[in-house]
């Protein structure tokens, strides 16, 4: 997940990300803040999670919320390996070490390793205030299904689309997987952009703009595909449209 934030291959600047419930964990919440975005994930087992006290000595502070209350963050000892953790924090982001490295290192010694239980202290931290926000605002719930609706959209059309073997790689080759991959985001964004022009000329018509209402036009979305049929043969003629021009009617068929 963090690779895929800081090594996008766009100019875009990630400010969230949103995940599902196995795509969070303390260690992720830890690294997502010092990288400076924000995780967010659709917590499916809300029931089960804890939220750390700020200090000791507050047995009694929060009544109401005693039954999800669990021990105080050790501070101390995030200040203690802060810079620690920053230096890997630049590492991931500069590109100079991947976080599977960086995360097997510090699983291999016993007892675990200071810095590995800092970032766990960061990401225990950081992760109670992001359960508070979540449970007390509605609309970030909101926010974070529509994202991975988005997302799940997303996949479901690359499921579609490279529909052999299962939607998986069938080779080690780098060359062939970067192949597989490229061709089927090409096939996707063409997927898209026929999808536009054909959505665009019907809305194009007054009468069907009109029947639209609010939760339509939300709903709206380019990434459809139960139109297509992925299998067969396709013969290319070249002298035929598709009907997407409402400028030029006499080239569509």
């Amino acid at each position: 997940m963090i690779e895929g934030v800081l090594r996008h291959c766009t100019d875009m600047k990630v400010e969230k990300n949103y995940v599902d419930s196995h795509g969070q964990s303390e260690i992720a919440f830890a690294f997502c803040h010092l990288l400076d975005f924000q995780l967010m994930p659709r917590l499916k087992r809300i029931k089960v999670q804890k939220l750390y006290r700020p200090s000791t000595g507050q047995n009694e502070a929060y009544p109401n919320l005693q039954l999800i209350l669990t021990r105080a963050i050790d501070w101390d000892l995030i200040r203690q390996q802060y810079d620690q953790m920053v230096k890997y924090a630049t590492a991931l982001r500069l590109g100079t070490a991947e976080t599977d490295v960086i995360l097997k290192r510090f699983n291999r010694g016993i007892p675990q390793h200071p810095t590995y239980r800092a970032l766990a202290e960061l990401g225990k931290a950081v992760k109670t205030i992001f359960l508070c926000q979540y449970l007390h605002s509605e609309e970030l719930r909101r926010e974070i299904n529509e994202g991975l609706n988005v997302v799940e959209q997303w996949n479901g059309a690359n499921s579609f689309i490279f529909y052999g073997k299962n939607s998986e790689f069938a080779t080690n080759r780098i060359e062939e997987q970067e192949l597989s991959a490229l061709s089927l985001h090409l096939l996707q964004v063409c997927l898209v952009y026929i999808n536009t022009l054909m959505i665009q000329r019907v809305l194009s018509d007054s009468s069907w703009l009109k029947r639209m209402q609010s939760d339509d036009l939300r709903a709206l979305t380019p990434l459809i595909w139960g139109h297509v049929n992925p299998y067969g043969i396709f013969r290319l003629d070249m002298n035929e449209r598709l009907l997407i021009d409402s400028e030029h009617p006499e080239t569509a068929e």
